[in-house]
């Protein structure tokens, strides 16, 4: 304990700035994200329905900004890595074609008995439109297409890879989901509890496959999935497709 030393070395750097990055990104996205204050603003100049859908897009590319562009900026610029570095390349692509197959067959029956839960239900999807039309599927659709991307370069681009090269692959995966882990906090335990099997693949995978890519198809699916099977069990929302 007596030789203990403070100074940041250059094998310290990628670590210790992803994992800044995380906190401090998820830390103000949040704040903002979930603002009463800004939520009430955009209530009080839209009409209810508007309203929702407006929200909602703000609050998924607020945290575009701040967890994928911000934080691919600073990479880029203070890290020694380029966009291949990241996991933005496309490689292995036979082996990725068969993890989203794979995973999406296991999926899509998982969210049709997970999607009609009242729990679930009363969250997703999160806009709470009770008419969706095709350029609502859409407007969602991008949103969370954008949104998601951010998320998994953020986490399994920047932060794995940074994490990996200074500390290791074992440290570098539990430092990955345990942040991963706790920012499902607020969507209650168990999105919590589910994130630490489903990080533990998706770092897996990324790091075998050396490509975010089926990380982000098979987020998106899950997610898009989940929110189109809730849509249609929820007997307060229906859909009306324009002709």
């Amino acid at each position: 304990m007596d030789n203990i030393s403070f100074a940041l070395s250059s094998n310290d750097i990628p670590s210790v700035l992803s994992i800044s990055m995380v906190i401090t990104g998820f830390i103000t996205f949040w704040f903002i994200a979930e603002s009463p204050k800004l939520k009430a603003s955009f209530e009080t100049k839209y009409p209810t329905e508007k309203a929702t859908i407006v929200w909602v897009q703000f609050q998924k590319y607020t945290g575009v900004f701040f967890l994928g562009i911000i934080p691919l900026l600073i990479s880029l610029l203070f890290l020694p890595y380029d966009l291949k570095d990241l996991g933005l390349s496309f490689q292995n692509t036979g082996m990725s074609m068969l993890w989203i197959i794979g995973l999406s067959c296991i999926i899509f029956p998982l969210n049709i008995n997970a999607a009609k839960r009242p729990q679930n239900l009363s969250m997703y999807p999160m806009i709470r439109a009770k008419v969706w039309d095709s350029r609502l599927i859409i407007i969602n659709a991008l949103a969370t297409i954008s949104y998601l991307f951010a998320y998994e370069l953020l986490f399994r681009g920047i932060l794995l890879t940074a994490c990996v090269d200074s500390l290791g692959v074992w440290p570098a995966i539990v430092i990955n989901v345990a942040l991963y882990s706790a920012v499902h906090l607020p969507k209650g335990p168990a999105e919590t509890i589910g994130a630490i099997p489903f990080g533990l693949l998706i770092c897996y995978i990324t790091l075998t496959t050396g490509t975010i890519w089926v990380a982000v198809m098979i987020h998106i699916i899950l997610s898009l999935s989940n929110d189109y099977l809730a849509l249609y069990y929820n007997p307060e929302m229906q859909v009306k497709l324009r002709a």
